[in-house]
């Protein structure tokens, strides 16, 4: 016997061999909940199966589904249950117990019971989305609309989460300078305390005295467990019910969650939310843009027809102006021509005179100058002052009476 007072590692390993295959000597039935799956390239199937409780996980061992059995089983379980097997199914699993003494336990999946292939959390998410859709609660969301330009946007999130900081840098760093309030409202967002968690993050947004142009629910990525929350009923039906378009970033691509389906909108991570926000405003921003442009057209153009309008209009005012004085012209012209033909001076250079009397008055006749009168005779030349001695009057024609003397 040996005298040393320790165990190789080997030595325990292999009592630790003995033990599990005498303590589990063959194949047996187990119920555990997918917490990872990865197919490799080399057709084995590696696994990582977890129980939890109240307060998270409480059991945890590796499984594999070598590649001899692995096409046909998932085969066969696709036909059974519509789905591949994939992280958050609970099934009942036929495994047989493998201890190394290299690589530790390993659960060696044989088959899997098809009559748990919805698994306990698939399960649930199915009466949720039932029950959702029975209560008209699925689609209420979906009748909001976000406004034009979304300012005040209510963030529900850890405050912690890297996700929310990405978020933020990318909404208020946006190349455009596009301005945004976003206010986080602090919560659980993984475990069982979650839901209950958001919900009051919800009812608090909902009794603010302004409120948001839309609720943010930012949740990183995390495994499938860590995100059961967000198929939780309650959740999902404050999600639906709240007045306020609902968006929600929750996990990676491959995650699709009831939350998802009820909300407003979902998009897979939180910086595709920021982008969408940054774009909405984006496309306010270019049509008012493109409205301006068009108005400063419009008044272009307006005020364009209107100069050409008055130039027309001062043309025409100008043309009947032009008229006029043309009109004017001529008539002065015409009067001008009657005044010089009537100027008394014409007549006295045609070899005329003009006979006034002492006031002035032109003489026309006889009848107004009687002998003894001054009278003055007008020549071109000057005038002749005269005193009438007498009048006389031309020979009357045959039959008619001379005039008689004054």
């Amino acid at each position: 016997m040996s005298d040393r007072d320790y165990l190789e590692l080997l030595e325990l390993q292999q009592i630790i061999q003995e033990g599990v295959e005498e303590a589990v000597p063959g194949p047996v039935r187990v119920k555990a909940e997918i917490a990872s799956l990865q197919h490799k390239a080399n057709g084995h199937c590696y696994l990582e199966l977890c129980q939890s409780g109240l307060g998270g996980p409480v059991a945890k061992a590796r499984a594999v589904i070598w590649r001899s059995r692995f096409d046909v089983l998932s085969a066969r379980f696709a036909e059974a249950s519509g789905s591949a097997l994939a992280p958050g199914m609970a099934l009942v699993f036929e495994v047989r117990v493998n201890y190394s003494e290299l690589y530790g336990l390993t659960l060696v999946i044989e088959d899997v019971d098809v009559e748990h292939t919805l698994g306990e959390a698939e399960l649930r998410r199915r009466q949720t989305i039932e029950r959702l859709d029975k209560e008209g609660l699925s689609d209420l969301q979906k009748e909001l609309a976000l406004p034009p330009v979304p300012y005040f946007l209510a963030v529900v999130s850890a405050a912690d989460a890297a996700g929310y900081g990405d978020f933020r840098r990318h909404l208020l760093e946006n190349e455009w300078g596009f301005a945004f309030n976003p206010v986080l409202f602090p919560a659980t967002m993984q475990g069982d305390g979650a839901p209950g968690s958001i919900i009051s993050a919800l009812n608090d947004i909902e009794a603010l005295p302004e409120a948001p142009d839309a609720v943010l629910i930012l949740r990183g990525g995390g495994s499938t467990l860590d995100l059961a929350c967000f198929d939780d009923y309650d959740l999902c039906a404050a999600i639906a019910r709240l007045p306020i378009p609902v968006f929600t970033a929750i996990g990676h691509d491959r995650d699709t969650h009831v939350a998802d389906m009820v909300a407003c909108e979902a998009v897979k991570t939180p910086t595709a939310l920021a982008d969408l926000f940054v774009d909405a405003v984006a496309r306010e921003d270019e049509r008012i843009e493109d409205l301006s442009h068009r108005l400063r057209m419009g008044l272009l153009s307006a005020v364009s027809r209107a100069e050409a309008g008055l130039d027309r209009s001062v043309r025409r005012a100008v043309l009947a102006l032009s008229a006029k004085v043309s009109a004017a012209e001529r008539a002065l012209s015409a009067t001008q021509t009657r005044i010089a033909s009537a100027n008394p001076r014409k007549l006295l250079e045609r070899g005329y005179t003009l006979v006034s009397d002492a006031s002035g008055r032109l003489v026309k006749n006889t009848a107004g100058v009687n002998s003894g009168d001054k009278i003055d005779i007008h020549f071109p030349d000057g005038t002749i002052n005269c005193t009438v001695n007498g009048k006389a009057f031309p020979a009357p024609a045959p039959g008619v009476a001379p005039p008689s003397a004054p």
